[in-house]
């Protein structure tokens, strides 16, 4: 399931935000213009028909969403439509038919498409040749012996063909965390139940870069019934290594697969194309060392005791803090950003998460996407560098998705504050005029991201750039072209060209509470 975007590096322009919108512009349902994505040769009926819409919108959105239209009047689904189905193979119509619809319904991996053995966009990849793994918990589809097989097998795929060495460890953390969960469970890329998303791996890097994750949902097997969970985790640690999908149908890369499917993992083999992509960013191994032996080699007839008990949740992720309710009228949040094409809202130690990809708002611990941050204070997002920074008290953090960048914190004074401020109370990015703004008390801060400093003429009262925003600003953002801003518990919508309030809706009106 993407990271997503927790995993790709580095991403171009954003076309989904412009569905964040509060109040009614923000429910999700059948998009506009999408009637006509129907193929008229498709076998789908009037009825079912929104259906099959909201479904492919979904998918389009979750795996294609950075998709650009060049065509200024042209339906950014249709262009969607013809990336999957040139990745695909399938015939390029822009619309929704039969072959289409069969595509969208089978099973697959979470990670988004892209082009032939495509690495994630920076290229990340492991810094050494052995690579640690834990299993946090285990699936109650079969036995703990079975799993631990399964994973020693898939690893073996890759270590047979590059330098890497996979190492088991049973406590502490490990370069890859694997764990099985269902629906939302602890990152940004909630499961969607059975026979849909099967799992999903985030690119490697500090943090959660590495990890799988597993659809509990799914019924996992090593027989000829189910998901074979050989099969998908061999798939997810080409993830885990660096690898993003392939358009080759033949490669453990592709990112549909079918169900109840038999697999013989003794057997099993890379596909060429597997090979080139995984030794583009490893090598070859030498064909003078030998190759790692799985541990286990087999599963036993019955489970065997392991050294220590692994604990129901990973330790990677502390217990989340208490949720503060979203729909309370009184609802004030501590700072807000767009990442992605997605809005974050941060509260206490909480992000909500609002993307057009997913119908619920979801809740998320800030420590389970970046581990010893337990609240942000504001934070603004740089598209163009696919960098969020995020501000608690002097300290800043810059991350891209779930990866916290090397070398941070830092302290504030990198922007050129002064020792006499403390703490940031909000942030936002104005990307037309590469000024990063920070909101102090009643003044306003500019940094100039072309030059890298602050504007000599800073600090300045608020009202005198944003005329009707008087007061102190405790959160604010910018979205579909109309900045954001509010002290307590209301947004206030304001039109930065016009330099005028529009409108004035409870905080709450953004995690789809009426």
């Amino acid at each position: 399931m993407l990271l997503f975007w927790i995993f790709i590096q580095s991403l171009l322009l954003k076309v989904d935000v412009v569905d964040l919108l509060p109040l009614t512009e923000g429910k999700q349902g059948v998009p506009e213009l999408v009637p006509s994505i129907i193929s008229e040769s498709s076998a789908v009926s009037t009825e079912i028909q929104n259906e099959v819409l909201i479904k492919a919108q979904e998918y389009l959105n979750h795996f294609y969403g950075e998709t650009r239209s060049f065509k200024r009047m042209g339906n950014p689904m249709e262009e969607k439509i013809r990336a999957m189905q040139e990745f695909f193979g399938l015939n390029v119509t822009g619309k929704i038919d039969n072959e289409t619809i069969k595509v969208i319904q089978q099973p697959r991996c979470g990670v988004p498409d892209v082009q032939r053995f495509s690495l994630f966009a920076s290229k990340p990849k492991w810094q050494k040749n052995t690579i640690t793994y834990r299993i946090i918990n285990y699936t109650p589809d079969i036995t703990q012996a079975e799993v631990n097989y399964a994973i020693s097998r898939a690893l073996k795929l890759w270590s047979d063909v590059t330098p890497l060495n996979f190492l088991q460890i049973y406590s502490g953390d490990a370069d890859i965390m694997i764990s099985f969960g269902s629906k939302v469970h602890g990152d940004f890329f909630a499961f969607d139940g059975p026979y849909g998303v099967l799992a999903h791996a985030f690119a490697p890097s500090e943090g959660i870069g590495g990890d799988a994750h597993f659809d509990e949902d799914e019924t996992w097997t090593l027989g000829p019934k189910g998901a074979n969970i050989f099969l998908v985790a061999a798939h997810e640690f080409g993830h885990s290594l660096g690898l993003e999908h392939s358009k080759d149908a033949t490669a453990l890369m592709y990112p549909t697969t079918s169900l109840d499917r038999p697999i013989d993992p003794t057997t099993f083999r890379l596909s060429a194309d597997d090979i080139a992509g995984i030794q583009a960013l490893y090598g070859a191994r030498d064909p003078n060392v030998p190759k790692p032996k799985p541990n286990p080699t087999k599963p036993p007839l019955k489970p065997q005791p392991k050294p220590t008990l692994p604990p129901k949740k990973p330790t990677k992720a502390p217990l989340n803090p208490v949720v503060p309710r979203k729909c309370d009228r009184t609802l004030e949040f501590d700072a807000v950003t767009s990442m992605r094409g997605d809005l974050l809202f941060f509260k206490d130690g909480i992000i909500w998460r609002k993307s057009s990809r997913l119908r619920d708002v979801e809740a998320i611990a800030i420590n389970s996407v970046w581990p010893n941050l337990d609240r942000v204070d504001a934070a603004y997002e740089v598209p163009e560098r696919d960098i969020v920074y995020l501000f608690k008290g002097r300290q800043h953090w810059a991350v891209s998705g779930g990866r916290m960048l090397w070398g941070y914190p830092r302290d504030i004074s990198e922007f050129g504050f002064p020792s006499s401020v403390t703490k940031i109370d909000a942030a936002m990015y104005l990307n037309d005029e590469k000024k990063a703004i920070f909101f102090v008390g009643d003044k306003y801060w500019s940094y100039d991201r072309s030059k890298f400093r602050m504007d000599p003429k800073s600090p300045k009262k608020i009202k005198d750039k944003f005329p009707g925003i008087n007061k102190k600003v405790g959160s604010a953002f910018k979205n579909y072209d109309y900045l954001y801003f509010a002290n307590g518990p209301n947004q206030l919508e304001y039109n930065n060209r016009r330099q005028r309030v529009l409108r004035t809706f409870p905080n709450y009106s953004w995690l789809n509470c009426s």
